[in-house]
């Protein structure tokens, strides 16, 4: 027996087969796939920031940590300091306000002493303005007397002595017969006789004083040279004594500068060339 062939419908062949998924399902699928695996790594690269972002956030609030701890011991150092500088500077402003009212008193007595200073330097010239004419009045008697006293000082620099012979430089104390000295024309021997029975030897010649009046000043003495024997009698003060010595024409003389008692101090005045003999 033969059989006839059926019919195969359209439908029947576009129908899936079996559990095949659709083709718009798997493009969903991978879509929504590639959506969970960005959306995954785009979550672990957020966490990995957030994470460095963290550990930074905490090294730097570490170091402000730090930071706060050392500024807390700083701030207790400057503290103690400024407590010790406040007291010192209590002291300071102490010791200043006694300094200022040490200067005030100082100035005030600067001040009166000033015054009282001008006061006596007005006195004092009032006192020098009365002074200056009895000074000039004095001034010009001692100028009249320097003038005198030098006219009678020429006049006894050079005399006529005892023997009529014009003397040399006459010397009247101490201090004239070292200008004396210091000229250099003649050599001089001082002495000081009292009066004595013995000779005195005075440079070249032996001197005895015999006696003095002291209420004329004049004054008797003896000479020796060798054995010439010349006394000398009733001679002034400043009167040059002279004499020659034996055997020679060199003039000697004694000048007696000052008269006492019983005693004659003066000098000798011998010639250079007598002297180195």
């Amino acid at each position: 027996m033969s059989t006839t062939p059926q019919p195969v419908s359209e439908s029947s062949e576009t129908q899936p087969t079996g559990g095949a998924l659709p083709t718009w399902l798997i493009a969903v699928i991978v879509v929504i796939a590639l959506l969970l695996g960005y959306v995954a790594y785009a979550q672990r690269a957020a966490r990995t920031e957030l994470s460095a972002q963290l550990t930074e956030l905490n090294d730097k609030l570490t170091q402000v940590t730090t930071r706060a701890a050392t500024l807390e011991d700083n701030y207790a150092n400057l503290k103690a300091q400024f407590d010790v500088t406040s007291e010192k500077l209590g002291m300071t402003q102490e010791e200043l306000s006694r300094a200022r009212a040490l200067a005030r008193q100082i100035k005030e007595e600067q001040q009166r002493t000033a015054v009282q200073l001008g006061s006596r330097i007005e006195q004092q010239q009032q006192a020098l303005g009365s002074l200056t004419g009895e000074v000039g009045e004095v001034k010009g008697d001692v100028e009249e007397t320097q003038k005198s006293l030098e006219e009678t000082r020429t006049a006894l620099q050079r005399t006529i002595g005892d023997l009529g012979v014009q003397s040399g430089l006459i010397a009247r104390n101490a201090g004239e017969l070292e200008e004396l000295k210091q000229r250099g024309e003649r050599d001089y021997f001082e002495f000081d006789i009292k009066k004595s029975k013995q000779y005195t030897r005075v440079g070249l010649v032996s001197v005895k004083l015999k006696k003095t009046d002291t209420k004329r000043q004049k004054f008797t003495l003896e000479l020796l040279d060798s054995d010439k024997l010349v006394e000398k009698k009733d001679k002034t003060l400043l009167e040059p004594v002279q004499f020659y010595m034996q055997g020679t024409r060199h003039l000697l003389e004694l000048v007696v500068y000052e008269v006492n008692k019983d005693r004659i101090v003066g000098y000798l005045s011998v010639p250079k060339e007598v002297a180195r003999r």
